[in-house]
C-alpha cells in the first residue's frame, strides 16, 4: 500500500483484535511495530467507544519488545520516569523526552553517514565515540532532574570524568532548579 499523508486508521475490537482499515485486514502488535519502524503513521481507535488509544497500544508494543529480551529502557530510567507521575514536573517530561529522542535520532543519522564514509577501524571508533557522547548527554539531562526526585536514591552511576568547563554553570543551574522546585512546592502547599 502506498504511503499517504493521512495516518492509517486501526480499530481495536473488544476481542482485542486490531483491524487495519487501510488494508482491510486484521493485524497484530508485531505488524504495528513494523509499521512504526517503516515510519508509517497510524492512529488506533477503540471500535466501541471511538476513543483514541494509540498511546496505550504503542506502550503495549514497547512492553512486548521488552518482554522478548530486547531491553532498551534501563531500570533506573523506568524508575525515574515513574517518579515523575503526579510530580509538579510531570508536564515538562513529555516535551523533554521528545526533544531528547529527536536529538538522539539526529545523532544516529550522523553516525550512519560517518560509518558509510569510513570503513574499518575508524568506523568502530566513530561508533564508540558517538555512543559515549549520547550516553553522556542523556545522563547529564537526567541528572538535571534529580533535585526533583522524592528523596529516593538510585544506584550510583559509573564514575565519570569531571567536566573542565561548565561544571560551575551546571552546579549553578542545579541550584536554581532546586530553588524553583522549592518555590513550586511552597505554592502547591498553600492551595
Amino acid at each position: 500500500m502506498a504511503k499517504t499523508n493521512e495516518p492509517t486508521i486501526i480499530k481495536k475490537y473488544a476481542n482485542r483484535r486490531l483491524y487495519n482499515t487501510g488494508t482491510s485486514t486484521y493485524v497484530t502488535l508485531e505488524d504495528l511495530a513494523v509499521m512504526v519502524k517503516g515510519e508509517e503513521d497510524f492512529i488506533v481507535y477503540d471500535a466501541k467507544t471511538g476513543d483514541d488509544i494509540t498511546r496505550s497500544v504503542l506502550t503495549q508494543i514497547i512492553f512486548e519488545q521488552e518482554g522478548k529480551g530486547q531491553n532498551l529502557l534501563p531500570v533506573t530510567f523506568l524508575r525515574q520516569l515513574i517518579r515523575f507521575y503526579g510530580d509538579s514536573m510531570q508536564g515538562l517530561v513529555p516535551s523533554f523526552l521528545e526533544y531528547s529522542m529527536t536529538s538522539l535520532t539526529k545523532e544516529q543519522e550522523k553516525l550512519r553517514s560517518q560509518m558509510s564514509e569510513a570503513f574499518g577501524a575508524t568506523a568502530f571508533e566513530a561508533i564508540e565515540d558517538q555512543v559515549k557522547r549520547n550516553t553522556e548527554m542523556f545522563e547529564r539531562a537526567m541528572k538535571m532532574f534529580m533535585p526533583f526526585s522524592t528523596g529516593e536514591t538510585s544506584a550510583p552511576s559509573a564514575p565519570s570524568k569531571p567536566e573542565q568547563s561548565g561544571s560551575s554553570d551546571l552546579d549553578d543551574m542545579k541550584r536554581q532548579l532546586s530553588e524553583m522546585q522549592a518555590k513550586i512546592n511552597a505554592l502547591s502547599d498553600k492551595k
